[in-house]
Protein backbone atom coordinates (compact mmCIF):
# COMPACT_ATOMS: atom_id res chain seq x y z
CA UNK A 1 0.00 0.00 0.00
CA UNK A 2 1.25 3.85 -0.75
CA UNK A 3 0.55 6.45 0.86
CA UNK A 4 1.22 10.56 0.47
CA UNK A 5 4.66 10.50 -0.80
CA UNK A 6 4.19 7.00 -2.52
CA UNK A 7 6.40 5.42 -0.03
CA UNK A 8 5.64 1.94 1.13
CA UNK A 9 3.20 2.67 4.13
CA UNK A 10 2.86 0.45 7.59
CA UNK A 11 1.01 -2.53 6.55
CA UNK A 12 0.03 -2.90 10.06
CA UNK A 13 -3.82 -1.92 9.75
CA UNK A 14 -4.37 -4.56 6.62
CA UNK A 15 -2.50 -7.54 8.58
CA UNK A 16 -4.57 -6.48 11.56
CA UNK A 17 -7.74 -6.50 9.75
CA UNK A 18 -7.18 -9.94 8.14
CA UNK A 19 -6.24 -11.41 11.01
CA UNK A 20 -9.06 -10.51 12.36
CA UNK A 21 -11.45 -11.57 9.62
CA UNK A 22 -9.69 -14.80 9.24
CA UNK A 23 -10.07 -15.51 13.17
CA UNK A 24 -14.04 -15.18 12.96
CA UNK A 25 -13.94 -17.80 10.02
CA UNK A 26 -12.05 -19.89 12.01
CA UNK A 27 -14.02 -19.98 15.25
CA UNK A 28 -17.00 -20.21 13.44
CA UNK A 29 -15.71 -23.27 11.91
CA UNK A 30 -14.89 -24.77 14.75
CA UNK A 31 -18.23 -24.48 16.45
CA UNK A 32 -19.59 -26.31 13.87
CA UNK A 33 -17.44 -29.32 13.91
CA UNK A 34 -19.49 -32.41 14.75
CA UNK A 35 -18.01 -35.25 17.36
CA UNK A 36 -17.50 -37.29 15.34
CA UNK A 37 -15.31 -35.40 13.11
CA UNK A 38 -13.72 -33.44 15.77
CA UNK A 39 -10.37 -35.11 15.70
CA UNK A 40 -9.30 -34.83 12.18
CA UNK A 41 -10.86 -31.44 12.20
CA UNK A 42 -8.88 -30.19 14.76
CA UNK A 43 -6.04 -31.03 13.54
CA UNK A 44 -6.81 -29.65 10.14
CA UNK A 45 -7.90 -26.65 12.33
CA UNK A 46 -4.59 -26.32 13.90
CA UNK A 47 -2.41 -26.66 10.77
CA UNK A 48 -4.93 -23.77 9.64
CA UNK A 49 -4.18 -21.26 12.39
CA UNK A 50 -0.04 -22.22 12.60
CA UNK A 51 -0.46 -21.03 8.71
CA UNK A 52 -2.26 -17.45 9.56
CA UNK A 53 -0.39 -17.12 12.81
CA UNK A 54 2.78 -17.44 10.50
CA UNK A 55 1.56 -15.02 7.35
CA UNK A 56 0.63 -12.85 10.42
CA UNK A 57 3.61 -12.26 11.73
CA UNK A 58 5.57 -11.84 8.92
CA UNK A 59 3.53 -9.21 8.06
CA UNK A 60 4.18 -7.77 11.26
CA UNK A 61 7.44 -8.43 10.84
CA UNK A 62 7.65 -6.26 7.65
CA UNK A 63 5.59 -3.62 9.14
CA UNK A 64 7.63 -3.42 12.27
CA UNK A 65 10.83 -2.61 10.01
CA UNK A 66 8.41 0.25 7.88
CA UNK A 67 7.23 1.48 11.24
CA UNK A 68 10.60 1.84 12.09
CA UNK A 69 12.24 3.49 9.14
CA UNK A 70 9.41 5.73 8.01
CA UNK A 71 10.53 8.65 10.02
CA UNK A 72 13.97 8.78 8.37
CA UNK A 73 12.50 7.67 5.05
CA UNK A 74 10.28 11.18 5.05
CA UNK A 75 13.63 12.78 5.35
CA UNK A 76 14.19 11.77 2.02
CA UNK A 77 12.33 14.21 -0.49
CA UNK A 78 12.25 15.38 -4.08
CA UNK A 79 12.17 18.81 -3.10
CA UNK A 80 15.09 18.04 -0.74
CA UNK A 81 17.56 16.92 -3.31
CA UNK A 82 16.66 19.48 -5.66
CA UNK A 83 17.96 22.41 -3.54
CA UNK A 84 20.80 20.45 -2.64
CA UNK A 85 21.67 20.16 -6.77
CA UNK A 86 20.45 23.22 -7.52
CA UNK A 87 23.16 25.02 -5.19
CA UNK A 88 26.05 22.49 -6.25
CA UNK A 89 25.22 22.67 -9.54
CA UNK A 90 24.90 26.51 -10.13
CA UNK A 91 27.50 28.52 -12.32
CA UNK A 92 28.89 30.08 -9.22
CA UNK A 93 30.47 26.49 -8.18
CA UNK A 94 31.79 26.94 -12.03
CA UNK A 95 31.68 23.15 -12.49
CA UNK A 96 33.33 21.55 -8.69
CA UNK A 97 37.06 21.40 -9.92
CA UNK A 98 39.92 20.31 -7.80
CA UNK A 99 41.70 23.08 -6.62
CA UNK A 100 39.43 26.12 -7.47
CA UNK A 101 37.21 28.53 -6.21
CA UNK A 102 34.39 25.31 -7.19
CA UNK A 103 36.55 23.13 -4.57
CA UNK A 104 35.94 25.65 -1.60
CA UNK A 105 32.08 26.30 -2.36
CA UNK A 106 31.56 23.09 -2.51
CA UNK A 107 33.56 21.62 0.33
CA UNK A 108 32.07 24.40 2.70
CA UNK A 109 28.57 23.47 1.39
CA UNK A 110 28.62 20.06 2.26
CA UNK A 111 30.68 20.80 5.25
CA UNK A 112 27.26 22.69 6.66
CA UNK A 113 25.13 20.72 5.41
CA UNK A 114 26.70 17.82 7.77
CA UNK A 115 26.59 20.06 11.09
CA UNK A 116 23.15 20.83 10.21
CA UNK A 117 21.50 17.92 10.18
CA UNK A 118 23.81 16.76 13.03
CA UNK A 119 26.20 14.53 11.69
CA UNK A 120 29.64 14.49 13.72
CA UNK A 121 32.86 15.50 11.66
CA UNK A 122 34.22 12.85 9.86
CA UNK A 123 37.75 12.48 11.10
CA UNK A 124 38.86 11.62 13.95
CA UNK A 125 41.46 14.98 13.89
CA UNK A 126 38.04 16.82 14.80
CA UNK A 127 37.46 18.32 11.61
CA UNK A 128 34.78 16.85 8.52
CA UNK A 129 37.81 16.74 5.80
CA UNK A 130 40.12 14.74 5.02
CA UNK A 131 43.06 16.51 3.10
CA UNK A 132 44.21 14.89 -0.53
CA UNK A 133 47.83 15.96 -1.98
CA UNK A 134 47.04 16.12 -5.71
CA UNK A 135 48.67 17.71 -8.34
CA UNK A 136 47.30 19.77 -11.24
CA UNK A 137 48.75 19.26 -14.68
CA UNK A 138 48.02 21.41 -17.70
CA UNK A 139 49.72 19.60 -21.11
CA UNK A 140 50.28 21.33 -24.32
CA UNK A 141 51.14 17.60 -26.41
CA UNK A 142 52.43 17.33 -29.49
CA UNK A 143 52.50 13.86 -31.39
CA UNK A 144 53.44 12.86 -34.29
CA UNK A 145 54.06 9.39 -36.39
CA UNK A 146 56.83 8.79 -38.68
CA UNK A 147 56.33 5.67 -41.47
CA UNK A 148 59.00 5.61 -44.08
CA UNK A 149 60.07 9.40 -45.16
CA UNK A 150 56.25 10.58 -44.23
CA UNK A 151 55.22 11.92 -40.98
CA UNK A 152 52.08 12.56 -39.95
CA UNK A 153 51.30 15.56 -37.43
CA UNK A 154 48.31 14.72 -35.26
CA UNK A 155 45.79 17.70 -34.08
CA UNK A 156 44.99 17.83 -30.82
CA UNK A 157 42.40 17.17 -28.77
CA UNK A 158 40.54 16.50 -32.25
CA UNK A 159 42.73 13.53 -33.28
CA UNK A 160 44.25 12.80 -29.92
CA UNK A 161 44.96 13.73 -26.14
CA UNK A 162 47.93 12.76 -24.30
CA UNK A 163 49.44 13.19 -20.97
CA UNK A 164 51.54 11.61 -18.02
CA UNK A 165 51.00 11.09 -14.60
CA UNK A 166 54.77 12.24 -13.98
CA UNK A 167 54.87 15.44 -12.49
CA UNK A 168 57.73 16.75 -14.54
CA UNK A 169 57.27 19.80 -16.62
CA UNK A 170 58.44 18.36 -19.61
CA UNK A 171 58.33 14.76 -21.32
CA UNK A 172 60.00 13.71 -24.29
CA UNK A 173 59.89 10.67 -26.47
CA UNK A 174 61.78 10.45 -29.34
CA UNK A 175 61.75 8.06 -32.32
CA UNK A 176 59.97 5.66 -30.46
CA UNK A 177 59.38 2.37 -32.00
CA UNK A 178 56.17 0.99 -32.49
CA UNK A 179 54.16 -2.05 -31.39
CA UNK A 180 50.59 -3.38 -31.53
CA UNK A 181 50.03 -5.07 -28.60
CA UNK A 182 46.00 -6.41 -29.24
CA UNK A 183 44.07 -5.26 -26.28
CA UNK A 184 47.29 -5.03 -23.65
CA UNK A 185 46.20 -7.52 -21.18
CA UNK A 186 48.07 -10.27 -18.83
CA UNK A 187 45.32 -12.35 -17.10
CA UNK A 188 46.69 -15.56 -16.05
CA UNK A 189 43.38 -17.52 -14.90
CA UNK A 190 42.29 -16.71 -18.39
CA UNK A 191 45.10 -18.19 -19.81
CA UNK A 192 45.72 -14.56 -21.32
CA UNK A 193 48.98 -12.72 -22.34
CA UNK A 194 48.84 -10.25 -24.93
CA UNK A 195 52.59 -9.23 -25.03
CA UNK A 196 54.26 -13.31 -24.81
CA UNK A 197 58.02 -12.59 -25.25
CA UNK A 198 58.26 -9.22 -26.28
CA UNK A 199 60.76 -6.43 -25.33
CA UNK A 200 58.55 -3.43 -25.18
CA UNK A 201 60.90 -1.29 -22.67
CA UNK A 202 61.22 2.14 -23.92
CA UNK A 203 58.59 1.92 -26.82
CA UNK A 204 54.99 2.88 -28.14
CA UNK A 205 52.54 0.30 -27.79
CA UNK A 206 49.05 0.75 -29.49
CA UNK A 207 46.38 -1.47 -28.23
CA UNK A 208 42.78 -1.57 -28.34
CA UNK A 209 40.16 -0.71 -25.59
CA UNK A 210 37.80 -2.90 -23.86
CA UNK A 211 37.91 -6.76 -23.14
CA UNK A 212 38.56 -9.30 -26.21
CA UNK A 213 35.31 -10.45 -28.07
CA UNK A 214 35.80 -14.00 -27.68
CA UNK A 215 33.24 -15.82 -29.47
CA UNK A 216 32.03 -18.55 -27.61
CA UNK A 217 33.09 -22.06 -29.28
CA UNK A 218 29.31 -24.03 -29.53
CA UNK A 219 27.13 -20.59 -30.69
CA UNK A 220 29.70 -17.66 -32.83
CA UNK A 221 27.44 -15.78 -32.47
CA UNK A 222 27.70 -15.23 -28.91
CA UNK A 223 30.58 -14.76 -26.18
CA UNK A 224 32.53 -17.07 -24.20
CA UNK A 225 31.43 -16.15 -21.09
CA UNK A 226 34.16 -18.34 -19.51
CA UNK A 227 36.81 -15.62 -20.95
CA UNK A 228 36.27 -12.06 -19.61
CA UNK A 229 32.81 -12.94 -18.94
CA UNK A 230 31.64 -12.55 -22.04
CA UNK A 231 29.71 -9.85 -22.58
CA UNK A 232 30.54 -8.00 -19.17
CA UNK A 233 33.75 -5.47 -19.38
CA UNK A 234 36.35 -6.75 -16.56
CA UNK A 235 39.09 -4.39 -15.08
CA UNK A 236 41.21 -5.70 -18.10
CA UNK A 237 39.33 -3.99 -20.19
CA UNK A 238 39.57 -0.48 -18.85
CA UNK A 239 42.11 2.10 -20.20
CA UNK A 240 43.08 2.50 -16.66
CA UNK A 241 44.45 -0.94 -16.19
CA UNK A 242 46.29 -0.71 -19.82
CA UNK A 243 48.04 1.75 -18.94
CA UNK A 244 49.23 0.17 -15.55
CA UNK A 245 50.59 -3.21 -17.36
CA UNK A 246 52.07 -0.73 -19.99
CA UNK A 247 54.18 0.96 -16.86
CA UNK A 248 54.76 -2.62 -15.57
CA UNK A 249 55.80 -3.96 -19.20
CA UNK A 250 58.50 -0.73 -19.40
CA UNK A 251 56.86 0.87 -21.92
CA UNK A 252 57.40 4.60 -22.65
CA UNK A 253 54.35 5.23 -24.23
CA UNK A 254 50.80 3.58 -24.46
CA UNK A 255 48.09 4.70 -26.74
CA UNK A 256 44.82 3.35 -26.74
CA UNK A 257 42.86 3.14 -30.06
CA UNK A 258 38.95 4.66 -29.05
CA UNK A 259 35.42 3.00 -30.33
CA UNK A 260 32.58 4.42 -28.88
CA UNK A 261 31.04 0.45 -28.29
CA UNK A 262 34.07 -0.93 -26.25
CA UNK A 263 34.59 2.24 -24.37
CA UNK A 264 31.14 3.14 -23.52
CA UNK A 265 31.69 6.42 -23.99
CA UNK A 266 32.37 8.43 -27.44
CA UNK A 267 35.01 10.37 -28.34
CA UNK A 268 33.49 13.53 -27.44
CA UNK A 269 33.84 12.32 -23.41
CA UNK A 270 37.57 11.68 -23.94
CA UNK A 271 38.80 14.57 -25.26
CA UNK A 272 36.63 17.09 -22.59
CA UNK A 273 37.90 15.04 -19.98
CA UNK A 274 41.12 15.14 -21.17
CA UNK A 275 41.74 18.21 -22.85
CA UNK A 276 41.60 20.61 -19.57
CA UNK A 277 43.35 20.43 -16.42
CA UNK A 278 43.85 17.00 -14.93
CA UNK A 279 44.57 15.95 -11.40
CA UNK A 280 47.03 13.12 -10.32
CA UNK A 281 47.81 12.48 -6.21
CA UNK A 282 51.17 13.86 -5.70
CA UNK A 283 52.49 11.15 -4.09
CA UNK A 284 56.59 11.29 -2.32
CA UNK A 285 57.80 9.53 -5.90
CA UNK A 286 56.05 12.08 -8.03
CA UNK A 287 54.75 8.97 -10.19
CA UNK A 288 57.29 8.03 -11.58
CA UNK A 289 56.63 4.30 -11.91
CA UNK A 290 53.68 5.62 -13.78
CA UNK A 291 53.72 4.98 -18.11
CA UNK A 292 55.92 8.22 -19.68
CA UNK A 293 52.83 8.96 -21.62
CA UNK A 294 49.12 8.04 -21.75
CA UNK A 295 47.26 8.65 -25.25
CA UNK A 296 44.16 8.22 -26.61
CA UNK A 297 44.04 8.50 -30.60
CA UNK A 298 40.62 8.34 -32.85
CA UNK A 299 39.78 5.35 -34.71
CA UNK A 300 39.88 7.51 -38.10
CA UNK A 301 43.74 7.99 -36.94
CA UNK A 302 44.60 4.41 -36.01
CA UNK A 303 43.34 3.18 -39.22
CA UNK A 304 45.19 5.59 -41.27
CA UNK A 305 48.58 5.19 -39.38
CA UNK A 306 48.06 1.17 -39.94
CA UNK A 307 47.24 1.56 -43.49
CA UNK A 308 50.69 3.35 -43.59
CA UNK A 309 52.41 0.79 -41.95
CA UNK A 310 51.07 -1.67 -44.37
CA UNK A 311 48.54 -2.91 -41.86
CA UNK A 312 44.79 -3.38 -41.87
CA UNK A 313 43.24 -2.56 -38.36
CA UNK A 314 40.26 -4.60 -38.66
CA UNK A 315 42.78 -8.00 -39.81
CA UNK A 316 44.58 -6.89 -37.01
CA UNK A 317 41.54 -6.41 -34.49
CA UNK A 318 40.12 -9.96 -35.66
CA UNK A 319 43.95 -11.73 -34.85
CA UNK A 320 43.67 -9.61 -31.67
CA UNK A 321 40.75 -11.92 -29.81
CA UNK A 322 43.01 -14.95 -29.58
CA UNK A 323 45.32 -16.41 -27.29
CA UNK A 324 47.27 -17.45 -29.98
CA UNK A 325 47.82 -13.16 -30.77
CA UNK A 326 51.79 -12.03 -30.39
CA UNK A 327 52.39 -8.58 -30.68
CA UNK A 328 53.24 -6.79 -34.23
CA UNK A 329 56.03 -5.13 -34.61
CA UNK A 330 55.06 -1.66 -36.77
CA UNK A 331 57.23 0.28 -39.34
CA UNK A 332 56.71 3.39 -37.52
CA UNK A 333 58.31 5.64 -34.88
CA UNK A 334 56.43 7.85 -32.22
CA UNK A 335 57.77 11.36 -31.60
CA UNK A 336 56.04 13.18 -28.25
CA UNK A 337 56.48 16.34 -26.59
CA UNK A 338 54.34 17.36 -23.59
CA UNK A 339 55.05 20.28 -22.22
CA UNK A 340 53.30 20.56 -18.29
CA UNK A 341 52.60 23.34 -16.38
CA UNK A 342 52.01 21.98 -12.36
CA UNK A 343 50.56 23.12 -9.45
CA UNK A 344 50.38 20.99 -6.17
CA UNK A 345 47.32 21.75 -3.77
CA UNK A 346 45.87 19.63 -0.97
CA UNK A 347 42.26 18.81 -2.04
CA UNK A 348 39.71 17.52 0.41
CA UNK A 349 37.21 14.35 0.82
CA UNK A 350 34.66 15.93 2.98
CA UNK A 351 33.13 13.13 5.84
CA UNK A 352 30.38 13.36 8.42
CA UNK A 353 29.74 10.36 10.57
CA UNK A 354 26.72 9.32 12.35
CA UNK A 355 28.12 7.20 15.77
CA UNK A 356 26.68 3.86 16.18
CA UNK A 357 24.52 3.27 19.36
CA UNK A 358 26.05 -0.23 19.75
CA UNK A 359 29.12 0.03 22.54
CA UNK A 360 30.88 -3.31 21.27
CA UNK A 361 29.91 -2.68 17.22
CA UNK A 362 29.90 1.05 17.17
CA UNK A 363 33.70 0.72 15.66
CA UNK A 364 32.59 -0.88 12.70
CA UNK A 365 31.39 0.90 9.76
CA UNK A 366 28.98 1.55 7.02
CA UNK A 367 30.33 4.21 4.32
CA UNK A 368 27.97 6.29 1.71
CA UNK A 369 29.67 7.96 -1.17
CA UNK A 370 29.09 9.93 -3.98
CA UNK A 371 31.93 12.38 -5.62
CA UNK A 372 31.42 16.21 -5.17
CA UNK A 373 33.97 16.89 -8.09
CA UNK A 374 32.95 17.94 -11.74
CA UNK A 375 35.19 18.96 -14.84
CA UNK A 376 35.09 22.87 -13.80
CA UNK A 377 34.80 25.73 -16.25
CA UNK A 378 36.79 25.66 -19.74
CA UNK A 379 37.46 29.00 -20.64
CA UNK A 380 38.59 28.74 -23.85
CA UNK A 381 35.21 27.07 -24.94
CA UNK A 382 32.81 29.58 -26.97
CA UNK A 383 29.46 30.68 -24.94
CA UNK A 384 28.39 28.31 -22.51
CA UNK A 385 31.98 27.30 -20.49
CA UNK A 386 31.21 25.73 -17.09
CA UNK A 387 30.64 21.67 -16.72
CA UNK A 388 27.79 21.91 -13.88
CA UNK A 389 27.42 18.30 -13.65
CA UNK A 390 23.98 18.56 -12.23
CA UNK A 391 23.16 14.47 -12.56
CA UNK A 392 27.04 13.94 -12.65
CA UNK A 393 27.39 14.22 -9.66
CA UNK A 394 25.59 16.95 -7.82
CA UNK A 395 22.49 14.60 -7.59
CA UNK A 396 24.88 12.06 -5.75
CA UNK A 397 25.90 14.67 -3.27
CA UNK A 398 22.73 15.52 -2.92
CA UNK A 399 21.31 12.07 -2.09
CA UNK A 400 24.73 11.60 0.35
CA UNK A 401 22.96 14.53 2.44
CA UNK A 402 19.48 13.68 2.66
CA UNK A 403 20.67 10.07 3.65
CA UNK A 404 22.77 11.31 6.56
CA UNK A 405 19.49 13.48 7.43
CA UNK A 406 17.44 10.58 7.27
CA UNK A 407 19.87 8.46 9.43
CA UNK A 408 19.85 11.44 12.31
CA UNK A 409 15.78 10.73 12.58
CA UNK A 410 16.40 6.96 13.67
CA UNK A 411 15.73 6.16 17.53
CA UNK A 412 18.15 4.58 18.15
CA UNK A 413 20.55 5.25 16.05
CA UNK A 414 21.74 1.90 13.93
CA UNK A 415 24.57 -0.57 15.92
CA UNK A 416 27.37 0.71 13.72
CA UNK A 417 28.91 3.45 12.94
CA UNK A 418 27.62 5.25 9.26
CA UNK A 419 30.14 7.44 7.59
CA UNK A 420 28.81 9.55 4.95
CA UNK A 421 31.79 10.93 2.16
CA UNK A 422 31.75 13.73 -0.42
CA UNK A 423 35.32 12.23 -2.65
CA UNK A 424 37.32 14.50 -4.45
CA UNK A 425 38.57 14.21 -8.10
CA UNK A 426 37.29 11.39 -9.36
CA UNK A 427 36.80 12.33 -12.85
CA UNK A 428 40.47 12.59 -12.43
CA UNK A 429 40.66 8.67 -11.95
CA UNK A 430 38.72 8.06 -8.18
CA UNK A 431 41.63 10.01 -6.71
CA UNK A 432 39.79 10.80 -3.81
CA UNK A 433 38.22 6.98 -3.09
CA UNK A 434 41.83 5.82 -3.57
CA UNK A 435 43.66 8.04 -1.18
CA UNK A 436 40.67 7.14 1.38
CA UNK A 437 41.13 3.98 0.54
CA UNK A 438 45.27 3.71 1.03
CA UNK A 439 45.02 5.91 3.85
CA UNK A 440 41.75 4.67 5.61
CA UNK A 441 40.66 6.98 9.00
CA UNK A 442 38.74 4.24 10.01
CA UNK A 443 39.95 0.39 9.56
CA UNK A 444 39.05 -1.36 5.92
CA UNK A 445 38.76 -4.60 8.08
CA UNK A 446 36.05 -2.90 10.76
CA UNK A 447 34.74 -1.34 7.41
CA UNK A 448 31.56 -3.26 6.44
CA UNK A 449 30.65 -2.01 2.54
CA UNK A 450 30.65 1.18 0.32
CA UNK A 451 27.24 1.99 -0.93
CA UNK A 452 28.30 4.16 -4.07
CA UNK A 453 25.96 6.55 -5.68
CA UNK A 454 27.06 8.33 -8.85
CA UNK A 455 24.11 9.77 -11.11
CA UNK A 456 20.78 9.22 -10.19
CA UNK A 457 17.11 8.86 -12.34
CA UNK A 458 15.55 12.18 -12.78
CA UNK A 459 12.79 11.00 -14.85
CA UNK A 460 10.01 9.61 -12.36
CA UNK A 461 8.87 6.32 -10.86
CA UNK A 462 10.08 2.65 -12.02
CA UNK A 463 9.11 -0.46 -11.40
CA UNK A 464 12.96 -1.30 -11.01
CA UNK A 465 16.15 -0.39 -10.16
CA UNK A 466 19.31 -1.74 -12.02
CA UNK A 467 22.16 -3.68 -10.08
CA UNK A 468 25.21 -2.42 -11.55
CA UNK A 469 27.14 -4.36 -9.13
CA UNK A 470 27.24 -7.34 -11.21
CA UNK A 471 25.75 -9.50 -8.50
CA UNK A 472 28.80 -9.37 -7.01
CA UNK A 473 28.03 -9.35 -2.88
CA UNK A 474 25.77 -10.59 -0.32
CA UNK A 475 24.70 -6.40 -0.83
CA UNK A 476 23.32 -7.48 -4.36
CA UNK A 477 20.65 -9.66 -2.43
CA UNK A 478 19.69 -7.04 0.18
CA UNK A 479 18.83 -5.08 -2.56
CA UNK A 480 16.77 -7.37 -4.13
CA UNK A 481 15.04 -8.04 -0.66
CA UNK A 482 14.50 -4.36 -0.38
CA UNK A 483 13.20 -3.82 -3.61
CA UNK A 484 10.76 -6.88 -3.27
CA UNK A 485 9.43 -5.40 -0.23
CA UNK A 486 8.35 -2.16 -1.93
CA UNK A 487 7.28 -3.69 -4.68
CA UNK A 488 10.07 -3.26 -7.13
CA UNK A 489 12.01 -5.81 -9.20
CA UNK A 490 16.05 -5.58 -9.12
CA UNK A 491 17.03 -6.14 -12.54
CA UNK A 492 20.58 -7.04 -13.25
CA UNK A 493 23.38 -4.83 -15.44
CA UNK A 494 22.26 -3.97 -18.93
CA UNK A 495 24.84 -2.93 -20.27
CA UNK A 496 27.80 -5.27 -18.63
CA UNK A 497 29.57 -4.49 -21.55
CA UNK A 498 30.32 -0.52 -20.75
CA UNK A 499 32.40 -2.08 -17.27
CA UNK A 500 30.29 0.62 -14.89
CA UNK A 501 31.50 -1.22 -11.77
CA UNK A 502 35.03 -0.07 -12.88
CA UNK A 503 34.12 3.83 -13.66
CA UNK A 504 32.93 4.32 -10.10
CA UNK A 505 34.54 5.48 -6.50
CA UNK A 506 33.18 2.24 -4.46
CA UNK A 507 35.72 0.54 -6.83
CA UNK A 508 38.70 1.32 -5.12
CA UNK A 509 37.37 0.09 -2.07
CA UNK A 510 36.53 -3.20 -3.94
CA UNK A 511 40.01 -3.75 -5.38
CA UNK A 512 41.27 -3.36 -1.61
CA UNK A 513 38.45 -5.90 -1.02
CA UNK A 514 35.90 -4.24 0.39
CA UNK A 515 32.27 -4.78 -0.70
CA UNK A 516 30.38 -1.99 -2.64
CA UNK A 517 27.19 -1.73 -3.78
CA UNK A 518 26.50 0.07 -6.76
CA UNK A 519 23.06 0.94 -8.60
CA UNK A 520 21.67 2.60 -11.75
CA UNK A 521 18.11 4.31 -12.43
CA UNK A 522 15.60 1.74 -13.41
CA UNK A 523 14.16 1.32 -17.18
CA UNK A 524 10.55 0.23 -16.64
CA UNK A 525 9.14 3.53 -15.72
CA UNK A 526 5.32 3.87 -14.43
CA UNK A 527 2.42 5.50 -16.90
CA UNK A 528 5.23 5.96 -19.64
CA UNK A 529 6.24 3.78 -23.11
CA UNK A 530 8.35 0.97 -22.80
CA UNK A 531 11.38 2.40 -24.37
CA UNK A 532 11.12 5.39 -22.41
CA UNK A 533 13.91 4.70 -19.67
CA UNK A 534 16.55 3.42 -22.77
CA UNK A 535 16.02 6.58 -24.21
CA UNK A 536 17.00 8.68 -21.74
CA UNK A 537 19.88 6.60 -20.42
CA UNK A 538 21.08 6.89 -24.40
CA UNK A 539 20.30 10.86 -24.31
CA UNK A 540 22.21 11.58 -21.68
CA UNK A 541 25.52 9.32 -22.36
CA UNK A 542 25.33 11.14 -26.40
CA UNK A 543 24.77 14.56 -25.26
CA UNK A 544 24.79 15.81 -21.55
CA UNK A 545 27.62 13.17 -20.01
CA UNK A 546 30.40 15.17 -19.42
CA UNK A 547 29.33 18.11 -21.17
CA UNK A 548 28.30 21.80 -20.46
CA UNK A 549 24.19 20.76 -21.04
CA UNK A 550 24.65 18.34 -17.75
CA UNK A 551 22.44 21.25 -16.04
CA UNK A 552 19.36 21.49 -13.64
CA UNK A 553 16.07 20.80 -15.85
CA UNK A 554 12.68 21.85 -14.94
CA UNK A 555 10.97 18.69 -16.27
CA UNK A 556 12.82 16.59 -13.90
CA UNK A 557 10.83 14.13 -11.60
CA UNK A 558 12.86 13.65 -8.68
CA UNK A 559 10.44 11.64 -6.86
CA UNK A 560 12.03 8.46 -8.43
CA UNK A 561 15.14 9.31 -7.24
CA UNK A 562 13.06 9.31 -3.77
CA UNK A 563 12.48 5.73 -4.70
CA UNK A 564 15.89 4.46 -5.03
CA UNK A 565 17.89 6.36 -2.44
CA UNK A 566 14.80 5.00 -0.32
CA UNK A 567 16.06 1.52 -1.15
CA UNK A 568 19.96 2.84 -0.57
CA UNK A 569 19.22 3.83 2.76
CA UNK A 570 17.01 0.47 3.81
CA UNK A 571 20.17 -1.61 2.36
CA UNK A 572 22.58 0.35 4.68
CA UNK A 573 20.50 -0.01 7.34
CA UNK A 574 20.17 -3.64 7.21
CA UNK A 575 24.28 -3.81 6.61
CA UNK A 576 24.63 -1.29 10.15
CA UNK A 577 22.06 -3.97 12.42
CA UNK A 578 23.17 -7.01 10.96
CA UNK A 579 24.64 -10.06 12.35
CA UNK A 580 27.79 -10.65 9.94
CA UNK A 581 29.59 -8.75 7.48
CA UNK A 582 28.56 -9.16 3.78
CA UNK A 583 30.65 -11.47 1.57
CA UNK A 584 31.57 -11.24 -1.83
CA UNK A 585 30.34 -14.18 -3.47
CA UNK A 586 32.17 -17.32 -4.56
CA UNK A 587 34.76 -16.47 -8.09
CA UNK A 588 34.17 -12.96 -7.46
CA UNK A 589 37.77 -11.59 -8.31
CA UNK A 590 37.85 -9.13 -4.97
CA UNK A 591 37.14 -11.67 -2.61
CA UNK A 592 40.46 -13.15 -1.62
CA UNK A 593 41.41 -9.53 -0.92
CA UNK A 594 38.77 -9.54 1.72
CA UNK A 595 39.10 -12.96 2.58
CA UNK A 596 42.85 -12.26 3.37
CA UNK A 597 42.27 -9.15 5.38
CA UNK A 598 39.70 -10.54 7.65
CA UNK A 599 41.71 -13.38 8.72
CA UNK A 600 44.62 -10.67 10.41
Amino acid sequence: MMLGSGRPACCLLRASSLFRHWSFVLRHYLAALTERRYRRKMKIARWFLAILCASATSLFAVDQLALRLQPALEAITPDGLLAHIKILASDQFEGRAPGTKGEELSVKYITDQFKQIGLKPGNPNGSYVQEVPLAGIKSEPTISFTTGDKTTELKYPDDFVASSARLQSEIKVENSNMVFVGYGIVAPEYGWDDYKDADVSGKTILMLIGDPPVPDPKDVSKLDDKVFKGKAMTYYGRWTYKYEIAAQKGAAVAVIIHETGPAGYPYSVVKTSWAKENYEIDSPNKNMDAVEVRSWITLDVAKKLLADCGQDFDALKKSAITREFRPVTLNAQANIDIKQQLRSFKSHNVIGKLEGSDAKLRDEYVIYTAHWDHLGRHPELQGDQIFNGAIDNASGVASVIQLGAAFTKLNPPPKRSVLFMATTAEEAGLLGAKFYAEHPLYPLEKTLADINIDTVNPWGKTRDIEDLSDNNSMLDDLLAAAAKRNGRVMTPNSQPEKGGFYRADHFEFSKRGLPALYTGGGKDFIGKPADFGQQKKDDYTAHHYHQVSDEVNPEWDLSGTVQDVDLLFEVGYQVANGDKFPEWKPGTEFKAKRDEMLKK
